[in-house]
Parts: structure tokens; sequence; C-alpha cells
């Protein structure tokens, strides 16, 4: 069986629509086949519209019916009782009102306190979508028909639930944390440490150096407790390591099994959340009742369906702070020219939010809006005319932004990403040599704050309580997230489509077009 990074699958969207459903394939399409107009229609179409496992047709009057069926049914929590059915519900040891955990002297002894309301019903549901868009001409319109039918799609509410379906004496909770670093993991892993102990788990381990920890020997649990994780939250990294790849699907099963964990609690990205896909599906294969559950940990904020990540806002904050460093920098030299580069692999959000947030830059570039450097409307020619305009310029650029311009080496990361070519260094070069050919001095300034916006504390506790109560629900293979300010369970398949993007027709980026004044590039 293949590695952990391999895992990962793409799924296209809506078939009906017989459009290309890759991001480059839309470009080609839109500058050989189609105006601009129809191209944006058509990336709404592709981008925004949820999969569906059977074509729509838009003539048939039940259409809507048959959509929100659809949709029903594959935003479905799966349940252990899929696997198990005859598995009996019992009271939740989760009540705020009685602090005091189950002790050995009380095993299999539960009451419900039916008099406290801080239990979730499972008929509760969140709004997908809030906004009743009239056209598809609208700023950001995300559209399932070309009318813009307004159509309602609802999540299932995250929280704690009357009724489990594991008893705290028998469990065995593993938390491990995957891909890179971020803000807010130690955070998270300290909430679920202390909802578990809630609850009454006494057997809680961290799996060290993510899906490795699995079959390195030398490798081994790391006991967790609440005087363990008191104080985690206070630094930032990973209490637990973090890795890329990692063993087979199969040989992780294997390890949970000879473990005898049966909750399994996974931060990462979508590549993490495929491989945690993968293994609640050779749980279920095996008939295993083990819970995994996935909790978005993605700097790039690019997870579908989701308001934002943890450890977004932080790296937003931190970001500003280079930002700033580039302003003073460029504004403090004769014709200076400060150049960022941010996170951003496939989504733009960081270097969005943080060049609006901040004020002082004048040029944002980020993977989902195309640009040139060279020409009459290029970036290098922008930036000439700042020059001679204020005197200096701050550009701000994602990872992921301009990769048709450099060289592809093909090359992979551990968890089969490819390697970028790295467009700050690129765009810094260039520009020095612009500058140089047109006889113009310029003082060009490079910062890659990378490394210590991914490392540093979090900004505000990210408490994702929902993770643990998801799983003593009886779910396997969801993640859970904000949208619409509450928090939602999602098919982990759901939620790793694609990477989440910025649009370039949303009210964010056009304010952020407004706070840089830039035009396009193109």
């Amino acid at each position: 069986m293949a590695s952990i990074s391999h895992a990962f699958t793409t799924t296209n969207n809506n078939p009906s629509l017989n459009l290309p459903h890759n991001r480059s394939s839309l470009l080609r399409l839109s500058s050989h086949s189609f105006p601009r107009r129809f191209f944006n229609n058509v990336r709404i179409f592709a981008q925004h519209t949820n999969s569906t496992s059977t074509s729509i047709d838009f003539n048939d009057p039940d259409w809507k019916i048959k959509f929100q069926q659809d949709f029903e049914s594959r935003f479905r929590l799966p349940h252990i009782t899929d696997i198990f059915p005859d598995t009996p519900p019992i009271p939740s040891t989760f009540c705020l009102k009685m602090r005091t955990p189950i002790g050995k002297d009380i095993p299999g002894h539960y009451s419900l306190d039916e008099e406290w309301h801080g239990y979730i019903n499972n008929n509760d549901r969140v709004l997908l979508k809030t906004i009743n868009y009239s056209s598809p001409k609208s700023a950001g319109a995300e559209c399932i028909d070309p009318n813009c039918t307004w159509v309602e799609q609802w999540v299932h509410r995250a929280g704690p639930r009357e009724k489990i379906y594991y008893k705290p004496e028998e469990v065995k909770a593993a938390i491990v944390t995957c891909g890179g670093l971020c803000p807010g993991l130690n955070d998270v892993i300290r909430q679920i440490v202390i909802t578990l102990e809630i609850y009454g788990v006494k057997k809680i381990v961290g799996i060290p150096f993510g899906y490795r920890g699995f079959s390195d020997k030398e490798l081994t649990e790391v006991p967790l407790s609440r005087k363990v994780v008191q104080n985690i939250h206070l630094s930032g990294g990973s209490l637990l390591g973090v890795s890329r790849g990692g063993p087979s699907v199969s040989d992780i099963v294997d390890s949970l099994e000879e473990r005898g964990i049966n909750m399994l609690f996974v931060l990462g990205g979508n590549g993490t959340h495929a491989g945690a896909n993968a293994i609640h599906n050779e749980c279920c294969k095996r008939r295993l009742k083990v819970s995994v559950i996935g909790v978005p940990k993605t700097i790039d904020n690019d997870i579908l369906l989701m308001d934002k990540t943890f450890g977004f806002d932080t790296a937003v904050e931190e970001a500003q702070r280079a930002i700033n460093s580039a302003y003073i920098e460029a504004h403090s030299a004769y014709h200076g020219i400060g150049v960022v580069k941010l996170m951003g692999r496939s989504s733009g959000f960081i270097a969005m939010q943080a060049s609006l947030s901040s004020g002082q830059v004048d040029v944002c570039l980020i993977p989902e809006v195309p640009f040139n450097l060279h020409g009459p409307h290029g970036v290098l020619r922008h930036l000439q005319y700042l020059l001679e305009m204020k005197g200096s310029a701050v550009v701000c650029v994602a990872e992921g932004a301009g990769q048709n311009l450099l060289q592809n080496t093909n090359a992979k990361d551990a968890s089969g990403n490819i390697v970028f070519g790295d467009i700050g260094v690129y765009i810094q070069q260039e520009t020095k040599k612009y500058f140089k050919e047109i006889g113009v001095h310029a003082d060009v300034k490079y910062i890659d704050p990378t490394y210590m916006i991914r490392a540093c504390r979090a900004n505000a506790s990210d408490g994702i309580l929902c993770t643990v109560h998801g799983a003593f629900a009886g779910y396997s293979g969801i993640s859970v997230g904000l949208c619409n300010t509450h928090y939602a369970y999602f098919p982990i398949p759901e939620v790793i489509l694609h990477p989440r993007l910025v649009d370039p027709n949303s009210r964010m980026w056009h304010r952020c077009l407004t706070s840089t004044g830039q035009p396009d590039f193109i």
C-alpha cells in the first residue's frame, strides 16, 4: 500500500457542468475560448459549486429538492453504528455542572444530568451559506445554477451530545500533529486533553513527530494529562513535534490495533486530512471501533467550507510586523523597495489579509491572480511609477504566486507537495536587474519571515472543544471547524476536494486592491 503522503486524491466538482475543474485548465479555457466575463461565471460554478454524485438537470422542476437530498447524503456523518448497529448509547459523562471526573470506583456508572441544557441535539444544524445572491454577477457570488437559485444547505452543529458511544474507562485516545508548524498547535493539544479528562478518560497519549511516530520504533508514546499540558499553550511549536510523510495506511492501523487506540485526533491540513480519511476507511474495512477525527491545521487558511483555521489570525498579525519592517527599510532608503514573501502555496489569504490590515503595501501578489513581472503593464513598470511618485514601495507576495515565471524542478517534499521555486528571491533579483538596466537607482530589501511566523505562540487560545465531543458522539472520518461563526462537523472528503481559494471577485480582494491601489498586471 502507498505511503500516507499519497493518500490525497481530488474529486471533480459538479460533473453536470461539463467544465474543466482545475485552475490551470480554467485559465487556458478563458484565454483561448471565451471572454473574461464568461470565465468569471465558469469560475464561480467550478470553484464554489459543491460536488454532486449525480448530474443535475436544471430543466427538472424538482432539481432543487434532488440537490438538497444529494447534499444531505454527502454531508451525512459516518458513525460507528454504521459498522456496529447494535452499539448501545449511554448517558454522557460530560457535564460542566459536575466537575468531578469519573473515578475507578464507579466504572460503568453513568447518570445523565437532564437539567443541564448544555447538550447539542443531533438534529441541530448550521447554515452553510448565509448570503442569498440574486445574480451570478454579484461580487463573490457562489451559485449552484445559472439563475443563482437560493438552496438551503445545512451542516451538522458540533458540540456535546446527551448520549455517547464510548465508555471513558475503555478509551485510549491519541493525538498526532502532522505537516509543518502552525501557531496554536499546543493550544489545541491542551484543549483536547483537558476535555478528554472531563469525560473521564485516563489513557491519553501523543504520537511523536506526525504519522512517522506510528512506525518508528525509536519513537515512543508521550503520556498526556492536564498536568503535562497545563502550560504548553504559553509557547509556540508542538509538544509532540511534526513531520511530513509517514508509513502506509495499513501500517498505521496495525499500530492503532497494537496500541489499543480507539480515538485518534489528527491535526493537519489537506494532505493530513486525506490520510486521516484513509485511516478511517481502513478501520471500517477491518471492523474496528475507532473514531478518527481531523482538526484543520493550516496556516494558509485553505480548508474548504470553514471560516478560518486556527493560527491564521496569529500569522496575519505576525506578517504585519514583517511588512512594517519592509516599509521602514524602504521608506528610509533612497528609492527603497521592500519585498516580503509570506506563506500561501495555493491560497493567498495571509498575503491578502496582512496587506489589507497593514495599510503599508503597494503591491499584493497571490496565486489566484495571474500577473506579469515585465512589460508595459507588469509589476516592475508599476514599481518604477511608485518610485517616481512617492520614492518607495512595498511588495507582498504569497509563496505560491507567479510559479509560472520560475523553472519547474518537478521535485516533491515528503508530503508529496511540489517544491516551489522562491518567488520572493526571484522578484528581488529581477527588480534589481530591471532598475539597473534602465539606469535608475533602487535599493531592494527582501524579508522572508516564514519560520518566525510558523513557530510563534498563538495570539489567542483556539479552544476547539467540539473535537472530543464528536468522537464520543460516535462519529468518525469527520473534521471540525468554524462555519459562519459556529462550530460544525464535516465529512472529511467534502473539505479536501481542493484547497479553498481567494475569489478574485470577492469583496475582501476588492478591499485589498482599494488599499494597495494596484492595477491589473496583465
